[in-house]
This record gives structure tokens, C-alpha cells and sequence, in this order.
């Protein structure tokens, strides 16, 4: 009899216990928008938005997504001028894996150009709105040149190299005709890439789409009459279609990958440093040649 309370006591707190892990398991804890425990069937949403400068974050994401038994399709939200090639290359790559196993759709926000674009083929059906803008397969590489400037301030360079072409691109000296030569050469054979991945995510074979791969950029409208996409929609049109396709219910839960955690020093400088400059002080750099539209 003296023992009965701590029964009842231990009872209790173990019914508590399951009911609060049932209550866990059935409906999810949500947490800065994104589920973090569910055994119901979810749809991934994975956001691109703004240069592509780094793959390193969207390759975590995108594995995550994999990774996770009950995210039966993920729908890729796209906003994005593109950016290097190396980064859209790797993330194309890795959204490719993803769409070997799972449903993958591509929503494109206000612009899907260049390497923003490259990551939409990786998809096996591509949304956008009327007025997006999409396309400018394209590379570009660009190279200041300050000699003329460095000349009237009296400042010299002094280079040593081990070949003609070591400091191609420099910006102290001009461009010779043999450093336009070769790195056009480059720049056709990453333009060739870019071509290819669009001609197999398309399904459209290459010499269709020569008129279109001069980097010239297309409405949402203008990309569907030419095969660029493959439905005028939104987001939520997208989502409903994912669904559809991996056969699950269009009202499941949206999961979204963790925010990127900064510290004080990053959230001070993308705040008010930012804010009052006009200039964001720890984007990363974008280096090389570049699937990236201009415009932007």
C-alpha cells in the first residue's frame, strides 16, 4: 500500500511521456518553419535565391532531402541570376541524384537565368510565372584592366612567369590577340556543357536548340512556346504537382532545410552595415567563368 504512490506517480509521468511522443510522431515539431520529426509523407521545398557563389549549403540541403525516407517529392524554388560555373555544376549534379530516387520540381520565381536556369533542368518538370524571366544559356568571363590608370599615378608591375600565359587576364597589361583565343576556347567548351545539360534535361536535341543558347533571356510565356519549361504556374501550382506525381496527398507538410546558422559578427554586417551601405560585405566572390546573366 505504502508503495501505491510511486507507482501512480511513475504511471503518470510515463503516460505523459508516450502521449507527448505520439503527439511528436502523428503531427511534428515544427521549428523556424521546417518539420523536424514526422513519419507522415512531406513535400521538400528547397529555396536558390540570389548569385551562386558557393554549392556548399544547397549540396547539405539537398542531400538532407535525400536522405529523409518520409520527403517523397521536393519542389526547388528557384529566384537566381546563376553564378560560377563550378557551383551550378555541383548542385546540378547533386539535384540530378535527387531526381534518380525522388519527384523533383522546379518553381521559378521573378528569374531562372543562366546557372539559375542550369538547376531547373535537373527537374523533371519546370513551372514559371508569365513574366519570369528564364534562359541566357550563356557564359561570360569579364577582366578589368587599371594600366592606363596605374600609369598616370606613376605605379608599375613587374611580373615573372614560367609561360606566355601564366598571368593571362591580368589586370595591368592588355589582352594579346593569342589570350582572346584561348580563352574563347574555354569559355565555347563550358558554353558546350551548359548546352548538353539543357539538351538532356529538355529532351531536345542540340541543333533545336542553337537558336536559343546565345544568352538571350526569355519570358515565362516566350520559354514554354519554345520547350524551355513546361507549364505557366506558381509555387503552389508546383507544389500541387509534385504531389500529384509521388502520390501523395497536395495539402502534406512543406519541410524546409534549416536556416544557415551565422554568428553575431555575420547577422551585424548582413543587418546594419549592409543596410546603411547599400552593399552586402560578406557575399562571397564569384571568380572564373560564369553562368551568369548580367541583368540581374
Amino acid at each position: 500500500m505504502k508503495k501505491r504512490p510511486f507507482l501512480m506517480a511513475s504511471l503518470t509521468i510515463a503516460g505523459v511521456f508516450i502521449f507527448f511522443l505520439l503527439v511528436v510522431f502523428t503531427s511534428g515539431i515544427f521549428r523556424n518553419g521546417s518539420v523536424i520529426v514526422s513519419i507522415s509523407d512531406k513535400i521538400g521545398i528547397l529555396e536558390v535565391e540570389g548569385p551562386i557563389a558557393d554549392a556548399t549549403l544547397l549540396l547539405a540541403q539537398i542531400k538532407e532531402f535525400r536522405d529523409q525516407d518520409n520527403i517523397k517529392a521536393v519542389v526547388a524554388r528557384i529566384d537566381s541570376p546563376g553564378g560560377g560555373v563550378a557551383p551550378s555544376q555541383e548542385i546540378y549534379a547533386e539535384l540530378k541524384l535527387l531526381a534518380a530516387e525522388k519527384t523533383l520540381v522546379v518553381s521559378i520565381g521573378s528569374v531562372a537565368a543562366s546557372g539559375g536556369y542550369y538547376l531547373a533542368v535537373a527537374a523533371e518538370r519546370i513551372f514559371a510565372n508569365p513574366g519570369s524571366l528564364t534562359g541566357s544559356i550563356g557564359v561570360i568571363m569579364s577582366f578589368p584592366n587599371y594600366r592606363e590608370l596605374m600609369g598616370k599615378v606613376g605605379v608599375q608591375t613587374e611580373v615573372v612567369k614560367s609561360g606566355r600565359f601564366k598571368d593571362i587576364g591580368s589586370a595591368t597589361r592588355p589582352f594579346t590577340a593569342a589570350d582572346r583565343i584561348l580563352l574563347q576556347g574555354v569559355i565555347d567548351d563550358v558554353h558546350q556543357q551548359f548546352v548538353e545539360a539543357v539538351s538532356d534535361g529538355r529532351h531536345m536535341p542540340v541543333d533545336r536548340l542553337q537558336p536559343f543558347v546565345d544568352g538571350r533571356v526569355f519570358t515565362g510565356r516566350q520559354a514554354k512556346e519554345i520547350g524551355l519549361i513546361d507549364e505557366l504556374g506558381t509555387l503552389n501550382d508546383a507544389i500541387k504537382y509534385a504531389a500529384k506525381v509521388a502520390g501523395i496527398d497536395e495539402d502534406s507538410d512543406l519541410v524546409y532545410p534549416e536556416p544557415e546558422k551565422t554568428n553575431m559578427i555575420e547577422r551585424y554586417l548582413q543587418g546594419a552595415v549592409s543596410r546603411y551601405l547599400g552593399i552586402n560585405l560578406i557575399e562571397k566572390r564569384i571568380t572564373g567563368p560564369q553562368y551568369f546573366w548580367d541583368g540581374y
